[in-house]
């Protein structure tokens, strides 16, 4: 089975739900605390052994093509000021053994159509996609290091995926569970895009994180405009399923969507709560309010 090496960041989308902070700045350098949402991910991603990181972007990105490169002015200002370690730290956001590449999305035409984009890029060999505005946490491992375990398990495409409220079906995409693999891994018969709460054939929605073999471009060349008049990825995920090219991966930890202003706040909150020195203090603060920390902060 080949290595998965290469990883996918669609973030080419305009953010409209945080305007009007994302007028000039993309919404995945939106910070919680001190790092950006889109960093999170790109460490997941090299956290799970990735090489090459391809980011799809849009008009007003360039910002993250920026934080992603080498700012010597910026180096050589805190090096002057004597602050080492302030300097190694915005030098290795990205180790020297991976290679970032940008590619643009000249339309946005959907999930699909960014993933598509990234084809010459990726080239005929297994990847991952990962959008940044599902941040995730898990006490051992990575997402995506677990769903390329579970691709080279299978052979299969690999969807990470979490059990929701039965009232919630219709925000999500839905897999249809075909049989299980384990107790944290199905065979996936399709994926219904936000079905009613009678149609869900399951609770089990699709999160942020995918493995694809290459036969996904294939697929998504051939897919006409769905929702919104957009190349959707759910509807390849459901051609490969129906060919039985497609298991789900329980998510191990939390995710929150930082695509939606509660869920942003929710994951700035968590990852302050995690956070030294100022853990402690923000715990002692929310206790003002009746808050207490749970045991999962």
């Amino acid at each position: 089975m080949p290595a998965i090496r290469k990883a996918v960041f669609p973030v080419a989308g305009l953010g409209t739900r945080f305007l009007p902070a994302t007028k000039a700045m993309p919404k995945e350098l939106l910070p919680i605390i001190d790092k950006p949402i889109i960093q999170y991910a790109v460490e997941e991603a090299i956290d799970a052994g990735i090489e090459t990181l391809i980011f799809v972007t849009g008009r007003n990105k360039r910002a993250i093509e920026d934080h992603f490169d080498a700012n010597l002015e910026l180096e050589w200002a805190l090096l002057e000021k004597g602050k080492q370690e302030a300097r190694d730290m915005i030098r290795n956001i990205v180790p020297s053994r991976v290679e970032c590449l940008f590619v643009r999305q000249p339309e946005q035409l959907g999930l699909g159509h960014a993933v598509l984009c990234a084809r010459r890029a990726v080239g005929d060999e297994p990847f991952a996609v990962l959008l940044a505005d599902d941040l995730m946490h898990q006490d051992s491992g990575t997402p995506t290091g677990d769903l390329i375990e579970a691709y080279s398990r299978t052979g299969k495409s690999a969807l990470c995926v979490a059990e929701v409220a039965a009232s919630e079906v219709n925000k999500y995409g839905i897999v249809s569970p075909r049989s299980a693999l384990s107790d944290n891994t199905w065979d996936v018969a399709g994926l219904v895009e936000k079905p009613t709460q009678e149609a869900a054939p399951s609770q089990l929605a699709s999160f942020g994180r995918y493995v694809f073999a290459p036969e996904v471009f294939d697929i998504l060349e051939k897919t006409q405009p769905g929702a919104g008049n957009e190349i959707q990825l759910a509807d390849a995920i459901d051609v490969l399923a129906a060919r039985g090219d497609v298991v789900a991966n329980r998510l191990k930890g939390i995710r929150y969507d930082c695509g939606d202003k509660l869920g942003y706040v929710k994951a700035v909150v968590h990852a302050a709560l995690r956070s030294d020195p100022i853990g402690s203090e923000l715990d002692m603060f929310l206790r003002e309010f009746g808050y207490q920390r749970s045991e999962a902060a």
